[in-house]
């Protein structure tokens, strides 16, 4: 008796998402809802519990303080909000994960998410979920400590899930160096070598002459070097040795 072949079933609206990326899609798309909300209503407590999640670097506690103290508008992700309405702590060990999950506009989450979905979906899918968590999150926690260091007692806050991207680009053009992207500005064809090697003297540019204001290029970078020490742990070519090294 023949046996009967597998049937191919077309993917639901979700399983073209590997878990990792869509569980991070959602998260981010429903804290940047509640900062609307809280923006809207200026409801107290949300815009205190969602302030407190972007990073401030240790030491910027004392300036938060004096600038309330002198009457000043404390820096925090809705722009500046008045001492009386917003009492910032400063520095808190959970802001190196929370910042990520926090964006300064639609365009910046978009953008994010877009990049985190178009070149990390395939990363997830060729190391699985487990690792590419852990590799996302260390690029993460990388671009915190890389800004924390650059802008020690700064008071400005830094938010986005910027460093982590980077870190994902950092390991699409490692993995799949020959694989030609499509820039929207100009529209033309690049590997994704050129590209990653491009954007990154980009941002060292732009990081060690200061040209763009407002964005965290130390962070970017941070991003971007903690990922790839992480994929040359797991392929053995550090000094420290993991159990099984990556097969690429």
């Amino acid at each position: 008796m023949p046996q009967r072949q597998p049937t191919h079933r077309m993917p639901t609206r979700f399983s073209v998402f590997p878990p990792v990326i869509k569980n991070l899609l959602i998260i981010n798309a429903l804290v940047y809802f509640a900062q609307i909300v809280a923006q809207m209503t200026g409801t107290g407590w949300m815009i205190q519990v969602l302030a407190a999640g972007a990073l401030y670097p240790p030491g910027s506690g004392e300036a938060l303080m004096q600038m309330a103290q002198l009457g000043g508008q404390v820096p925090t992700i809705f722009g500046r909000a008045a001492p009386e309405a917003l009492v910032m702590p400063g520095f808190q060990p959970w802001q190196v994960l929370t910042y990520a999950f926090l964006h300064g506009g639609l365009g910046h989450l978009f953008f994010n998410m877009f990049a985190l979905w178009m070149f990390g979906a395939q990363i997830e899918a060729a190391w699985g979920s487990r690792r590419f968590g852990i590799f996302y999150f260390s690029c993460v926690l990388g671009a915190a400590l890389t800004q924390m260091m650059v802008m020690w007692g700064d008071p400005t806050p830094t938010l986005g899930a910027s460093g982590g991207v980077f870190g994902i680009l950092l390991a699409f053009g490692m993995m799949f160096p020959e694989r030609r992207i499509m820039l929207l500005i100009p529209p033309i064809p690049i590997k994704a070598k050129w590209f990653v090697m491009g954007l990154g003297a980009l941002e060292l540019y732009s990081a060690a002459t200061g040209t763009q204001a407002g964005v965290a290029n130390f962070a970017h970078l941070g991003g971007a070097v903690f990922g790839f020490l992480l994929i040359q742990y797991w392929r053995g070519k550090l000094p420290a040795q993991p159990e099984r090294t990556m097969r690429w």
